[in-house]
């Protein structure tokens, strides 16, 4: 396939992340190739008695460094986290947005996704409202969990007047929002997105309803090995919060302000299982279509892919359907190609799950260095591929996918490849 225009090309100039493993995308990077763990018991509120009490939950966050005070205090977190890495994202782009022009300012488009919004606005406001009274629920409750909020805020902050566009997939949410991004750039309609995920909604309703269900891991004595994607004695998904955002540009626009280039966004594909509401179809259908679909729209040879950033939840049935998919989407090449979960060390985020892994996907492409999946020390023999189990692979990286699978059998895949002109 022919390069396109610089103008059509889109790239990566800014990153922010704020996980369970580091509040910064720096730190965050450093621990994921470090195999370190952001599972821990329960600390943001008294789990009780419910039947799990670890989860995946950042840290020390100061929301002040995305937004003010006062605002901060009427936002949900999953708007606080998403601030606060919009606002690395763009301060490490060194977008100068202050200095835009209306006219430039209408060609800035902003994303971010989420899974489940302001879901602690919905419980709060309803123990306020029953044991309170009328008069004492918040007037910012619902802009406050409205899954636009993130979106809007950044929108404001930055005088973003492009499109503000919020995609609630469940678990595929934020790779969506890299080829929302991707799109708006290449069809002409803007030079910038602003472009991630965020997930705040660690509140002990959703610990119960999916504890529940059994999609959760139990393993409380042990947090930091709770998480073990093609594990054969992984038990269920580490529930998670945090957020992740990256700076998309044309690469015409990046060069011409002499920006630094990390990577480029090819595009992707997306499809629907149309098979159940929580589980995989098991054939793994249609995340192979997903993944076929983002190669051929992105003129990719299966085997020219170095690196799949893994949906990789822990679950029994997500681990194995993905394994099949991917090997029928790659053929021989399946058994050559370094796969990893980054949701081994910081959960699954979720909304925010797609975000995080596009920032390792990005990671292995600048630095040439591979994060592991951890706790993989008995795969299941229905999983016998490459992990890259407990251990970095320093190897150079050209072209990473991103495979995000949601709850109704929603599949989004982003491609992402070195920058050349």
């Amino acid at each position: 396939m022919p390069k396109k225009d610089l103008a059509r090309r889109v790239v990566v100039t800014g990153l922010g992340a704020v996980t369970p493993i580091g509040n910064t995308a720096g730190e965050y990077w450093q621990n994921l190739i470090a195999g370190v763990s952001g599972v821990d018991v329960i600390r943001s509120f008294d789990p009780g008695d419910l039947d799990v009490k670890i989860a995946a939950e950042v840290k020390d966050l100061d929301p002040t460094l995305g937004m003010d005070r006062k605002m901060a205090r009427r936002m949900s977190r999953f708007v606080q986290l998403a601030m606060v890495a919009a606002t690395e994202a763009v301060e490490e782009s060194r977008l100068d947005f202050a200095a835009l022009t209306p006219e430039q300012r209408d060609r800035v488009a902003v994303v971010i996704n989420t899974g489940g919004g302001g879901l602690e606005q919905v419980v709060e406001g309803m123990q306020v409202l029953k044991q309170k009274g009328v008069g004492q629920v918040s007037p910012f409750a619902i802009p406050a969990l409205s899954c636009s909020m993130a979106g809007c805020q950044a929108s404001m902050k930055y005088g973003a007047t492009g499109p503000v566009i919020t995609q609630v997939a469940a678990c595929a949410s934020s790779v969506i929002a890299f080829l929302d991004g991707v799109r708006l750039i290449e069809s002409g309609e803007c030079d910038v997105a602003i472009v991630g995920g965020s997930e705040g909604s660690l509140v002990a309703m959703a610990f119960a309803a999916l504890g529940n269900m059994g999609a959760l891991s139990r393993r409380n004595d042990d947090p930091a090995h709770a998480s073990r994607p093609f594990d054969r004695d992984r038990d269920g998904f580490v529930f998670g919060e945090g957020a992740a955002v990256a700076i998309l540009e044309s690469a015409e626009h990046a060069l011409a302000r002499g920006a630094r280039i990390q990577a480029e966004v090819l595009g992707g594909g997306m499809t629907a299982d149309a098979f159940h509401i929580s589980a995989p179809e098991p054939t793994g259908r249609g995340a192979t279509a997903a993944m076929t679909k983002a190669l051929a729209a992105t003129g990719i040879a299966p085997d020219e892919v170095d690196f799949i950033v893994a949906h990789g939840t822990a679950t029994p049935l997500n681990d194995v359907t993905e394994t099949r998919a991917i090997k029928a989407a790659f053929g021989a090449h399946a058994r050559k190609v370094a796969i990893s979960s980054p949701k081994s060390m910081v959960g699954h985020l979720i909304g925010a799950a797609g975000a995080v892994s596009g920032l390792a996907a990005i990671g292995a492409i600048r630095e040439g260095v591979i994060p592991p999946t951890t706790n993989l020390d008995n795969p299941d023999p229905e999983c016998d591929l490459d992990y890259v189990p407990n251990v970095k692979r320093e190897r150079k990286v050209d072209t990473a996918i991103v495979n995000g699978f949601g709850f109704g059998g929603q599949n989004a895949v982003a491609v992402f490849r070195r920058f050349h002109i």
